[in-house]
């Protein structure tokens, strides 16, 4: 694609005499968070460490701004900022040092790395440490140093490799409205095995699982990705649960607190149209119904082919 700030092109990538990926195409165009989900294992983090051009891959291509990674892994690499599961921070050095000195590594032009340096702390909120040796910072804000290295250069595209791993709750959420908030002048590719992290800042995402891609869509394609089998409803009388049976065919009918139920289904979503119907005409008292859709696990479970076996 044309306009694409970075082109997968069938990526395979073998590890003595296995196959890590296969055939593994796809394109990221614009700003804004892209989830690259998949379990342990599942051909991940090769697929992020060719991009990041840290492995050369047995077949296939990268562009990053047009620009072969691999015939031209200099140039292409002005365009990237990567930040790895453990950042690799220089203990010894005050924030401003490192930072300066990671300018340096991406041959940033000396006249301009002094304003850079100050804006990568300024948008990562660290401004106040720059004089402070990075050994003697918390985890969280350790953790904004490594991500003021992956943008100090203003790169493009920004992979960032489990940046909320082992932050606490406070910590995460403070992590997750800053790559928010970078993701608004750069195109930023999550890599992640966590649904929930997925859930609350992608808007894209793409899902690795045995070495191919199994999934490429938006956040709302991929919630919907199951069909749903159940919805919830709510009375302000209960009817006779032997009504409620009869009125449609169902799978299951499960009391949940006050007088709400949840009613499974097979197949057939106009089950709920009929139990509108006959509240409207018993005078039942319909209170709220709704679809459940399928939890993030169920569709992991699914796109994985993992579902119904033991874990």
């Amino acid at each position: 694609m044309d306009n694409a700030v970075v082109s997968v092109r069938n990526l395979w990538h073998k590890y003595h005499v296995q196959w890590a990926i296969q055939d593994i195409n796809f394109d990221i165009t614009d700003q804004g968070v892209v989830g690259l989900l998949g379990s342990n294992g599942a051909g991940k983090s090769t697929t992020m460490n060719i991009i990041c051009g840290v492995l050369n891959q047995t077949r296939g291509e990268v562009l990053v701004e047009g620009v072969n990674l691999r015939e031209n892994p200099v140039e292409a690499k002005r365009h990237i900022g990567f930040l790895p599961q453990k950042p690799p921070l220089y203990a010894d050095l005050t924030v401003r040092e490192y930072l300066t000195h990671c300018a340096h590594l991406r041959l940033m032009d000396p006249a301009r790395i002094p304003e850079a340096v100050g804006r990568a702390m300024e948008r990562c909120a660290i401004t106040e440490y720059a004089s402070r040796l990075i050994r003697n910072l918390s985890g969280g804000y350790q953790q904004r140093v490594g991500i003021a290295q992956a943008i100090v250069h203003n790169p493009k595209f920004v992979i960032l490799d489990e940046p909320t791993n082992g932050l606490d709750p406070n910590q995460i959420v403070e992590i997750r409205n800053l790559i928010r908030e970078i993701a608004t002048s750069h195109s930023v590719l999550l890599s992640t095995h966590i649904l929930s992290e997925v859930q609350a800042i992608c808007s894209q995402i793409k899902m690795i699982e045995h070495g191919r891609l199994v999934f490429s869509g938006t956040m709302e394609e991929f919630d919907n990705y199951i069909e749903p089998t159940s919805f919830i409803v709510e009375f302000g009388e209960m009817p006779p649960l032997e009504t409620l049976r009869d009125i449609a065919v169902v799978r299951q009918i499960e009391p949940l607190d006050g007088n709400r139920l949840r009613i499974r289904f097979q197949d057939d979503c106009s089950v709920t149209r009929e139990y509108i119907r006959q509240s409207i005409l018993r005078d039942w008292d319909l209170r709220e119904i709704y679809i459940e859709r399928s939890s993030l696990d169920e569709i992991f479970a699914q796109l994985s082919g993992k579902r119904g076996q033991k874990q």
